[in-house]
């Protein structure tokens, strides 16, 4: 059960080990849904081969590492946390470099960015981006962690209507004042919530702004559960939407299943499985299509940012770290963050000020990069 968006978390750069642990730093919520199922140890297994015959093998070769560049958007399955995912598909690239722009628990699934090789310089970008949710919430309990895998700590016999919960909705859309939840991620005297509540200490957290653009009843398939769909901005917890909805219709609540569909540009058309990611890369294994099918370019993420096209010489200068002034008729007018673009390529992330492009980070992207969009039925 961790945060659904932890405002205070550093996305994971470059690739950790291995995590079992369902506490991850992290951006995003996701500490919903029943007990995880064995769809992800299934999916995981299958990436490395279980079940099939064991042969002897000598000594193994070091696979070598490249550079790969852009934007791989996985459906992650439930039962995965979000480092081993990002592990696999740095696995699967054969990657130099690999981060994921704002974690899902291992009891959610849907929309995990990673990043491959530069597209880690642009994950600020993504991680600040509207996120949205589909969750169920089930009533009559309120649980310590606000989802299905913590203590039930009180009940209720109590079951709202379709009509009450609509009209508790405004309560939770705009900007409000949320307490998060005691298992988050948020630090207190420079340690995590989630760890203190853990030691059994009390988690005293206070409410802070946050932004909820959209909050809608999508279904109510019994009395016990309501199916909703939010959008919502950086520091939301999901898990506190349910836990004070419960509170306000006098009935308790808490998620009981949680799928992200979208973080910043990134939705539901752009998300490939695990098992479509496989199918990728052992096409490209033996040279049918190209791993470039399943990732998008670094430039994705920076959609919402004004761009700004130089000639050859000014991009050598911008390369070389050297800010390069813009006068005449046509210079742009453009103050604060923009992206650098040479020949419709992606050259660097620059502050513009009075006719001055100064560049930020520079971008190097020779080797293996996203195409312009997946192939359909990739």
């Amino acid at each position: 059960m961790t945060p659904d968006i932890a405002e205070d978390d550093i996305p994971a750069a470059g690739t950790a080990a291995l995590a079992t642990d369902a506490r991850p730093t992290t951006d995003a919520d996701t500490g919903a849904g029943a007990a995880a199922t064995g769809e992800a140890r299934s999916a995981d297994r299958a990436l490395q081969g279980e079940g099939r015959p064991r042969r002897e093998r000598g000594p193994q070769k070091k696979r070598d590492k490249r550079d790969v560049h852009g934007w791989l958007v996985l459906d992650k399955p439930v039962g995965m946390t979000s480092t081993h995912a990002v592990s696999i598909a740095k696995r699967l690239f054969s990657a130099k470099r690999a981060g994921h722009a704002g974690t899902l628990d291992p009891l959610a699934s849907g929309c995990l960015p990673i990043a491959l090789g530069e597209a880690t310089k642009t994950v600020m970008f993504v991680m600040d981006g509207r996120k949205r949710y589909e969750f169920t919430v089930r009533w009559g309990e309120e649980r310590d962690t606000d989802d299905a895998e913590g203590r039930v700590v009180a009940e209720s016999a109590d079951r709202p209507t379709p009509e009450a919960i609509r009209a508790v909705l405004p309560r939770f859309t705009g900007t409000i004042e949320q307490v998060p939840p005691r298992y988050s991620a948020i630090k207190i005297e420079g340690e995590r919530a989630y760890d203190i509540a853990r030691d059994g200490e009390t988690v005293e957290l206070k409410a802070r702004p946050v932004e909820i653009h959209t909050l809608e009843l999508i279904d109510t398939p019994d009395a016990d559960h309501a199916v909703f769909a939010a959008e919502c901005g950086k520091g939301t917890y999901v898990r506190a939407i349910a836990r004070d909805m419960g509170r306000l219709l006098g009935c308790h609540g808490h998620v009981s299943a949680l799928r992200r569909t979208a973080v910043g540009p990134f939705a539901r058309e752009d998300m490939i499985p695990l098992a479509d990611l496989q199918a990728v890369c052992d096409r490209a294994a033996v040279g049918e299509g190209s791993l470039a099918d399943a990732i998008l370019p670094v430039s994705t993420a920076l959609d919402d940012i004004p761009a700004l096209a130089v000639s050859r010489a000014d991009a050598a200068r911008l390369q070389r770290g050297q800010a390069v002034l813009v006068r005449g008729r046509d210079a742009p007018i453009v103050h604060g963050i923009v992206s650098v673009t040479v020949s419709g390529q992606l050259l660097a992330l620059a502050d513009m000020d009075r006719g001055e492009i100064v560049p930020k980070r520079v971008f190097n992207l020779a080797g293996l990069h996203g195409r312009a969009g997946r192939k359909q039925g990739v």
